[in-house]
């Protein structure tokens, strides 16, 4: 049965991938024929509020005794669609429509012929609930258009939020957590001044990949902050999306030149290392293009779980992109540590590059499977817990990285034995007649 098929499919995708956080949302939907449509997810206190206005409503059947009770508007929490399923699977009910466990918003029935309504359904059950748009007349297209906005109650002006319970508080998280890398960046900035006589080109890289995720941190928490006041970005996402790629680039094309030896006396990548930096740049543009139709666009559109697929797939291939650079150095310090005369040097570079790589390891699977599954275990009350454990596991990160490889004259990481000295002059002389 399609119908039974869809909504098993809307089960399974609501519990793998989480939906985007509701705000004002304008949808077109042109002669779309799925028997469910997800809109927006939504985390409901004892306030809730559903305005929905749904207009130039067309049905691709001629028949005028269309049984229009069979189309329609629902929430409906996860708990009670696989309620839903199992009636359906029973047979004691054929469209999700006829269940005791949905809430109805609006049959099209109601609306006796006209294209068009304006409702507001109020939901005093906390909860989070989803907007489905069920369509159960067989092979009929639907179009319209439909704005959606979904919002709580906030204290005793009542004034509208239109965040979701479970990230109403975000906005402040990611203030105090751009403040906190605003600090940082100061900090690393007296650093390299009191440090400047052992200061290299890598330092400066590692100060502006800390500016970026600040600037970064604190236009999501503006974004987040104007959307729970009034239900729109207005902007602010534009700048989000922007600091959001350039801070995504830098932080992996760090990680591949800390993991390839690069530093002041040392100028120059292996033809291996630059494809590396060369496939992890695109990659990163790709995923941000994902990224923003993920965002925009939300689950009702046709292609939304594919955009979901291939920023998940260019997130893991760049994860483990940046591994291979770092694995190399430690190859090369293993070998040259048996073979030379800078046995202890080399040692200690292998043991800094061996804490390097695992710390890296952790820091991907942390922020891409264990925060994952923290967003969908955790009640939605508690969302916002995920979106702090992960920015908690990113700032340590940082501070190790910033600590390990800091500016100390005993700096292993930055100690060149003669061979590599003479390669690295050679090879500054070789650039300086290129550029002559």
């Amino acid at each position: 049965m399609a119908i039974h098929r869809c909504c098993v499919s809307f089960f399974l995708v609501s519990l793998v991938v989480p939906f985007v956080c509701a705000e004002i949302q304008f949808t077109k939907i042109r002669h779309d024929d799925r028997p469910i449509i997800p809109f927006d997810e939504f985390g409901f206190t004892h306030t809730g509020h559903l305005e929905l206005n749904v207009s130039g409503i067309q049905l691709s059947s001629p028949n005028p005794n269309i049984d229009m009770s069979r189309v329609g508007f629902i929430l409906c929490t996860r708990d009670a669609w696989m309620e839903v399923l199992l009636q359906l699977e029973d047979g004691y009910i054929d469209c999700p429509l006829n269940s005791d466990f949905i809430k109805l918003v609006l049959e099209l029935k109601s609306l006796n012929g006209q294209s068009s309504f304006n409702t507001v359904f109020q939901e005093t059950n906390a909860d989070q609930y989803t907007l489905v748009f069920a369509n159960c007349l067989d092979r009929v297209e639907v179009s319209m258009d439909v704005r959606s906005a979904m919002y709580n109650l906030d204290g005793k002006e009542k004034r509208r939020d239109y965040l979701s319970a479970g990230k109403t508080i975000l906005p402040k998280v990611y203030f105090l957590l751009a403040l906190v890398y605003f600090i940082l960046a100061g900090i690393w900035v007296y650093v390299l001044y009191i440090k400047r006589l052992t200061v290299f080109r890598i330092h400066f890289f590692m100060m502006a990949v800390v500016v970026l995720k600040a600037f970064n941190l604190l236009c999501e928490a503006e974004d987040m902050s104007y959307i729970k006041r009034t239900g729109s970005a207005h902007g602010w996402d534009v700048l989000f999306y922007i600091f959001s790629f350039l801070k995504g680039v830098m932080l992996f094309t760090l990680i591949v030149l800390i993991g390839t030896g690069w530093s002041f006396l040392k100028p120059y990548l292996q033809d291996k290392e630059k494809k590396v930096l060369m496939t992890v740049i695109p990659l990163q543009v790709i995923a941000n293009v994902a990224q923003v139709v993920i965002d925009e666009t939300g689950p009702f559109g046709h292609d939304w779980i594919v955009w979901k697929q291939v920023f998940l797939l260019v997130d893991v291939i760049c994860c483990c992109a940046v591994l291979f650079p770092i694995v190399w150095s430690i190859k090369n310090l293993r070998e040259a540590a048996k073979t030379d005369g800078k046995a202890a040097v080399n040692l200690m570079k292998l043991t800094l590059f061996r804490q390097y790589y695992i710390v890296v390891i952790c820091y991907i699977y942390f922020t891409r499977v264990v925060v994952y599954a923290l967003e969908t275990i955790t009640s939605y009350r508690y969302l916002w817990t995920s979106v702090v454990a992960g920015e908690i596991a990113t700032l340590v990160f940082y501070l190790f990285t910033g600590y390990k490889f800091r500016p100390e004259p005993h700096n292993p990481y930055f100690v060149l034995d003669d061979e590599e000295e003479e390669a690295a002059i050679d090879q500054m002389k070789l650039e300086d007649q290129f550029e002559l």
